[in-house]
């Protein structure tokens, strides 16, 4: 993955430019040839940077921060909570269906891909960007979340009226990153099976985040996937 090759939207090439240049980076970069090697990633390489793609940095308007990449076989295309076409929809992802439900009052959704929301300005932001086949986790620590700090960071410091959904422990972390002054950070437990009942379900966050894009004189989201 030589920086020539890194497909990225322009503006968010822009953002970016100066960490693909940083040590750390470098070093990820060749962790990530050294792992190709001999393991399989997920997502594949034309989807690590899907979120970035899907939703350029000047169209954002909200952020969900996931941690890594699904790791099974077809599972990651590089939206956090997403999955492709025809996949079957993973259990935390049927919780956020659950309190889409019962918040706005869209149906269940057949499909588990979130395309629709980057499109819409949703970007849909995993920590770590890789993973190894079937080990969760197995690319913490490796310098994504260097890179995808900045990205937050950036989006922070360079925008106004953004909507954070952080939810779980992991995400909540990321609050020191985000001038609540002129964004909205909108806070619950992760929609996991083991927490989702402890809060999540109820949370109202998707009726809260349209109030508050329509009060900034921007379109709701429509978060029918």
């Amino acid at each position: 993955m030589s920086t020539k090759k890194i497909q990225i939207e322009d503006s968010w090439k822009q953002v970016l430019a100066s960490e693909f240049e940083k040590e750390y980076f470098k070093n990820l970069k060749q962790f990530l040839i050294e792992e190709k090697a001999k393991h399989t990633i997920y997502p594949p390489g034309n989807e690590i940077f899907s979120a970035y793609n899907s939703t350029p940095f000047e169209k954002i308007k909200v952020v969900i921060i996931g941690q890594d990449p699904y790791h099974g076989p077809g599972q990651a295309h590089g939206l956090c909570f997403s999955v492709p076409e025809g996949i079957k929809t993973p259990p935390s992802l049927r919780n956020i269906y659950k309190e889409l439900v019962s918040d706005v009052g869209i149906e269940i959704p057949q499909s588990g891909d979130l395309t629709n929301w980057a499109k819409q300005g949703v970007l849909l932001l995993n920590a770590t960007l890789t993973v190894r086949a079937h080990q969760a986790g197995s690319h913490q620590k490796k310098g994504w979340e260097q890179f995808t700090d900045h990205s937050i960071r950036s989006i922070s410091d360079n925008r106004e009226h953004v909507v954070f959904l952080l939810w779980g422990a992991f995400a909540q972390k990321k609050a020191i990153l985000i001038d609540d002054s002129k964004h909205l950070i909108l806070k619950s437990v992760h929609p996991s099976p083991l927490s989702a009942h402890r809060g999540f379900l109820g949370c109202k966050h998707f009726s809260q985040t349209n109030e508050y894009l329509i009060k900034q004189g921007m379109l709701a989201i429509d978060w029918k996937p």
